[in-house]
Formats: structure tokens, sequence, C-alpha cells
């Protein structure tokens, strides 16, 4: 049996300063401050940037966390929960958290990835639900300086291609869409369709940026892309804040990267 993943909610990231990560993605992305998730052992919250729910968690004390650093921790899909239980039970996958109405997979267990699960969508909740009404894609589009339209694709940094790319057909219902080589870093792709969003699995054939990361952090999420309408748009905007873009994983990408990202690597690309 796979879990069915009906709908992406949100993209999960660890950050060690709460309130700098906050001010940074309002002024690099005009991320929408939407909820306030204050608890003992971190501050979490949601921004909203371009149809893409983040939650961003940051404990009070990062001594535990200091040695990996701020990284992309996980990702939540919408699914039926009873199921999703019983199929995390059935593969012996550990839950490193379960607050009733959704749990997470320990990362160890699921190619490096604390996979979390809810039985709802996120993107229709009602609107009292947000701090401020979360603003229209032609918002993102046409009146904010980087043109953002979506979330085009994340990628995972894997060391077993085949394996992983097995492991989320089977326990995820992935679907793959391509496959590539990707010489400039030395890395081989594969596209997968989960849910209404695509994932790249990338591993290493040799020296380069991907074996690099994996020696850092293992397994698990690398970057989050997103599309946008003009390049040239977006590079002004970022080299008005004193930020530089540079190469991205693809060919069609260009990434902020992590010492200008409160840690994390995001990539743009254009879409026609």
């Amino acid at each position: 049996m796979t879990i069915e993943c009906l709908h992406m909610n949100h993209i999960n990231a660890v950050v060690d300063d709460f309130e700098g990560a906050v001010a940074h993605f309002r002024r690099a992305f005009g991320a929408q401050f939407v909820m306030d998730l204050p608890q003992p052992e971190w501050h979490a919250c949601l921004i909203y940037v371009a149809g893409v729910l983040f939650e961003l968690f940051s404990p009070p004390q990062f001594l535990l966390n200091a040695r990996y650093g701020p990284h992309w921790v996980g990702i939540e899909y919408q699914v039926d929960m009873e199921a999703a239980r019983a199929e995390v039970a059935e593969r012996n996958i550990r839950v490193i958290r379960d607050i009733g109405v959704a749990i997470h997979t320990h990362p160890m267990d699921t190619t490096g990835i604390a996979w979390e699960f809810f039985g709802d969508n996120f993107h229709v909740m009602p609107e009292n639900t947000w701090l401020e009404p979360l603003k229209p894609a032609d918002y993102w589009r046409d009146e904010h300086p980087l043109g953002l339209l979506g979330l085009e694709h994340y990628s995972v940094a894997v060391a077993d291609l085949d394996q992983s790319t097995a492991f989320m057909a089977d326990f995820l219902g992935a679907t793959r869409l391509y496959e590539e080589s990707r010489p400039a870093i030395g890395a081989r792709v594969v596209g997968l369709a989960l849910a209404e969003t695509t994932v790249e699995l990338m591993s290493p054939v040799g020296s380069g940026v991907i074996e690099q990361h994996l020696r850092r952090y293992g397994d698990g999420i690398r970057s989050t892309v997103f599309a946008v309408s003009d390049l040239d748009r977006a590079r002004a905007h970022f080299r008005g804040l004193g930020i530089e873009l540079v190469p991205g994983d693809a060919p069609s990408t260009v990434a902020i990267a992590p010492a200008d990202n409160v840690g994390v690597m995001m990539e743009l690309c254009a879409r026609g």
C-alpha cells in the first residue's frame, strides 16, 4: 500500500533566529506572516509566499541544532490520517512527533525528510484562520517586484538515487516524470510527481555541490525552487537588496545562496 498525498500544505525549515528569519523573508520575498505558533520547545510560525506556506521553527537555545545548522527539515502533505498511520506502522517507520491531528516521520527512516501528514488542506482554510488574508496569485505575479509564479519544484539530495526513487513511489505514490544528467553539479536527477508538486531527487555521480551537500548534511531537502516571470527582474530585485544570485542546480535556475538566505538554499527559474 502507499499513502495517497492529496495536497502539499507547507515546507518546514529550522532557523536559528526567529525574528531575523521572518524579517529576511519579508524583505526578500514579500512574505506574509500569517500564523504565530509559539511553544516552549520552539517558536514556530507560518509565512506565505506566492501560493506556498513555509513553517519556520526556531528553538530558544540552538545548541542541539548548531552543528547541523539551519536547514529544510520536512514537508507536510494532506492525507487520510488513518491510512497514513497504518502505513507508517506497517513499515516500522518511526514517528518523531505525534500531535494527534498530525505526525512527523523520523528523517533517518524516510530519505532524510521529516514527512508530516495532516488530514486537511491548509489552502482552503477559512480566511479568519490567518492573521491577514493570503494575497492572490495576480499580486505575486504582477505587483511584487520578483514576479513570482509559484513553486516550480523542491529538490532532495540522496545518496542512492534508485533506492530513493523506489521508496518515494512505494511509500508515497510518486510517479516518474523525467531523468537527466547534470554534469555541472556532478549529479543524476530524477523528477517525480507527488500530488500537485514536483520533487527532484539528486544524487552525485562524482565530485560537485551535491556530493558536498551530502557530506555536510546527509540525505534530505536541499532547495525550493520558485518560478518567476522574468529572471532579469528577479536579479534586479535582489541586487537592490545587496544580494547577488549565483548559479543554481539546473542550467535554468539561479540561486539565493544559503549564506544570503538565513542558511537555507532557494532557487528561481523562468517560466513563460
